[in-house]
């Protein structure tokens, strides 16, 4: 059975800096907004904090919803790795039925680097379950701008085809795949993408908090009366309570996890890993900026195939890693304030997951900004 540590020392962590991060983490269930959150704090191998707070029990497990990105994007990279795929290949090579509506040239890079053109592409609950369906939907699916001219986050339109892509390379589903390949070998015993609805007792139920954004608000914080479409919604997040959705495994949304397997995930990065992956295709995994075109704020994305990297422009805030970390630190966040990255130059991981969805945007990245930021302090 899980339970509660804290043992910063042990870790080699400077206590007064992890005090400050239970205080801060333990306010937002204090003010009564979070019903409940989970944090891991690891270094050099080492658990330093593994702590739960509010309405849940150490043993309980979180929706990580986009931090499951990072597991699957490794997945691929094995595939990679063993020359399966080149990165230049276009999708259509693997998947003919991609190849419709203009999408035949786009590359496994740009699909990995969220610059594909398809951020809004349908792909309803309804389909998720049938591969052939799927495949469908992708030759339906249309672009919303030309690829490799923009990034824009592909919520999860990416992701399933980077499952198939997956399927296709190792011969079989790419849930059995990533647990294969990654997942056991790492020994994430409490992670699981597609979970058994007798599995799924031990899931903090998700819950919707706080009050949505006035357009006045978000014309003060963005300089804009409307942000751009998105199908993340609360809507959305909140049908992952569902145990049939649950149970389908969305690549890049559907992973549940406690907050110490996701940070052992980052600390098996940080540690290479080499039984999982060569020296070199780690170093491109975890170091390699292959995007630095902007946001929808102009902030550059720093990103790898498959994860952010803080970068050194004094940004790594805006990245979700807080402005403790140092260039290199790498991770991905997750819908409803989820936070996952790992730090070379400290030897830390740090994992932050909560059952509560704040409808408050900018308080939510105000949240995650000072919790991070102090998580990476600790050193």
């Amino acid at each position: 059975m899980a339970v509660d540590i804290y043992e910063p020392e042990a870790a080699g962590l400077a206590r007064d800096k992890t005090d400050a991060l239970i205080a801060r983490v333990q306010h937002e269930i204090d003010s009564g907004l979070l019903p409940s959150c989970q944090i891991a704090l690891m270094k050099d191998g080492v658990i330093g904090v593994a702590k739960t707070f509010g309405d849940a029990d150490p043993e309980s497990r979180y929706t990580i919803f986009s931090a499951t990105k990072a597991i699957v994007a490794m997945a691929f990279w094995t595939l990679l790795d063993e020359g399966l795929f080149r990165i230049e290949d276009p999708v259509s090579d693997h998947i003919p039925e991609f190849a419709l509506n203009g999408k035949r040239d786009i590359t496994i890079e740009q699909v990995m680097l969220h610059t594909s053109g398809f951020p809004r592409a349908p792909l309803g609950r309804n389909r998720w379950t049938d591969r052939e369906d799927r495949l469908t939907a992708f030759g339906e699916w249309r672009l919303n701008w030309e690829p490799g001219t923009r990034y824009e986050y592909h919520p999860t339109t990416a992701h399933w085809v980077l499952a198939e892509l997956i399927e296709r390379g190792a011969g079989k589903s790419y849930l059995e795949y990533i647990r294969s390949a990654i997942i056991d070998p790492l020994h994430l015993h409490r992670f699981q993408l597609g979970t058994p609805s007798a599995d799924q007792g031990d899931i903090n139920e998700l819950v919707a908090v706080g009050e949505v954004m006035t357009v006045d608000e978000i014309e003060a914080v963005f300089g804009v009366r409307e942000l751009p479409v998105s199908e993340v919604t609360t809507e959305l997040l909140l049908e992952f309570n569902r145990s049939e959705v649950r149970e389908v495994g969305v690549p890049g949304a559907g992973g549940v996890s406690n907050a110490v397997d996701l940070a052992s995930f980052y600390q098996a990065l940080l540690a290479g890993s080499r039984e999982i992956l060569s020296e070199e295709a780690m170093a491109d995994f975890t170091e390699n900026v292959r995007c630095s075109l902007p946001d929808f704020l102009g902030t550059p994305a720093s990103r790898s195939l498959g994860l952010v990297i803080a970068g050194d422009d004094g940004k790594s805030g805006m990245r979700g890693m807080g402005k403790t970390v140092s260039a290199a630190a790498f991770g991905h966040n997750g819908a409803g304030g989820q936070i996952a990255f790992g730090d070379p130059a400290t030897g830390i991981s740090f994992v932050y997951l909560t059952n509560g969805i704040d409808e408050h945007m900018v308080r939510q990245a105000r949240r995650t900004t000072a919790i991070a930021s102090r998580a990476g302090a600790c050193a």
